[in-house]
């Protein structure tokens, strides 16, 4: 097959001979803390994965990938932007550009004709992207699905772009992917896909098209008709774009009866998307809520993949969060959800001050290849809210240490999401607060969290 083909071709030196800008990333090493392969063996396996999208025997593996390969009527474009995507790296500069300039000149070499030259030149410019925009962005906000629709302009590029990403993650480190990430991704290929088709983003239009498939799934829970009506009423139109209807669902089914509730109510769940648990919290609202409770999950061994935090029109917190635990939830579910939902409710009614957060260990490529933290502030894309972006080494309580910081300044949290790269993470989150209005508080804001994130 193919993938067999090109690995001899490289073990050989055959491919670098017949491609001389390959030659030059045979063997190269990526001191990034996520990739575990040289550039030249990551290319492959990246090529491998698009490979396997196209052959019925691994359709199970990746059902949505499959099925939109089988209907992608030529493969080798995709082999070819899989082999030009990282081909420049290691030079300086955008490895992402210089890799167009390179894609170019092997199809203008081998008489690829203008349109299927374009289209391997967009896949090479734009193959970090989708990533980064499923990941790091907001994907409930209809201008943030706009913006992503024009710059990929067609369909046709967008199916293009989805599975050579997929295959990138996947191709990078065993550890990189996860079904979360893959959640995130087809849902970003599914809300564009509807923006290209024709239909304009309205969200009040989706609003109601969520709130009707909710009630459907609430009757299935035999509620009482118009049960939901105490909850809904004090929601507002942030909280059912920022969820999905099963989800709305969930949480209508868990809360109905305890809208005004004294004590905190914890609820958890084996996640939709089939890898750890969804979590529920709703309580009084506390300006230290979100570092306590990930202080709870940093002390229980849990690591945070998603959080979503909203605030009701009566001051109560709707939280979810999508965590994970490194050996797994299946074997001791039912005690470890109820260890959980107890644990988490206490440590929400104390009203001790936060701790301090504890140095947790590094790895020891975190101590071979350290990176600098980086912390980033600006306003988002409505001028709104604000972007706080921080990259750091991964390490037990990192979240903590930030929320912690962001507790002190009282500056909330509505979104938060976690992007772990192998020894190395990307944090995400959408704040809002009144000292970010000044430029003093921001840079005293920045310091303390970069002090906070240093392994």
């Amino acid at each position: 097959g193919i993938t067999h083909a090109m690995r001899q071709m490289n073990q050989t030196s055959v491919l670098g001979r017949y491609l001389w800008v390959f030659r030059r990333i045979v063997g190269q090493m990526q001191h990034d803390l996520f990739h575990v392969y040289t550039v030249d063996q990551h290319i492959l396996m990246v090529l491998r994965n698009v490979r396997r999208f196209f052959i019925v025997e691994h359709a199970h593996e990746y059902p949505f990938c499959s099925q939109l390969a089988s209907g992608w009527d030529q493969p080798w474009l995709l082999y070819v932007a899989a082999l030009f995507h990282d081909i420049a790296k290691g030079r300086g500069g955008d490895h992402s550009e210089l890799g167009c300039v390179e894609a170019r000149r092997f199809c203008k070499a081998h008489g690829i004709d203008a349109e299927d030259t374009a289209l391997i030149e967009f896949l090479v410019r734009e193959h970090l992207t989708m990533s980064r925009i499923a990941q790091k962005s907001d994907l409930s906000d209809p201008t943030v699905i706009a913006s992503f629709a024009k710059r990929v302009g067609t369909e046709r590029n967008l199916t293009a772009l989805y599975l050579l990403t997929v295959a990138d993650i996947r191709g990078t480190s065993p550890k990189v992917w996860n079904a979360w990430k893959g959640k995130l991704l087809e849902d970003l290929y599914k809300y564009t896909t509807r923006v290209l088709g024709g239909r304009a983003p309205d969200a009040d239009a989706e609003v109601e098209a969520r709130k009707r498939e909710a009630l459907v799934m609430v009757a299935l829970y035999a509620m009482p008709f118009e049960a939901h009506k105490p909850l809904w009423d004090t929601l507002d139109v942030g909280y059912f774009m920022r969820h999905e209807a099963s989800d709305i669902a969930w949480h209508t089914k868990q809360i109905s009866r305890h809208v005004d509730t004294k004590v905190p109510i914890v609820r958890a769940r084996r996640s939709p998307i089939g890898e750890g648990l969804q979590v529920l919290v709703y309580t009084h609202d506390q300006p230290d809520l979100f570092a306590r409770i990930c202080g709870y999950f940093a002390q229980g061994g849990f690591s945070i993949l998603d959080a979503r935090v909203h605030t009701s029109k009566t001051n109560y917190a709707l939280d979810t969060f999508q965590v994970i635990m490194a050996g797994g939830i299946d074997e001791h579910f039912r005690e470890l959800t109820s260890m959980l939902e107890n644990g988490l409710a206490n440590a929400i009614a104390k009203e001790t001050p936060l701790p301090a957060p504890s140095r947790g260990r590094v790895s020891r490529r975190v101590k071979s290849f350290p990176i600098a933290p980086r912390v980033s502030l600006r306003p988002d894309e409505k001028a709104q809210l604000w972007l706080l972006s921080v990259s750091a080494s991964d390490r037990q309580g990192l979240l903590y240490s930030i929320a912690r910081v962001l507790a002190q300044h009282q500056i909330e949290v509505q979104l938060a999401k976690i992007v772990t790269l192998g020894e190395r993470v990307e944090d995400t989150f959408l704040i809002h607060g009144p000292q970010l209005q000044h430029n003093r508080a921001q840079i005293a804001i920045e310091t303390e969290l970069l002090d906070a994130v240093a392994s």
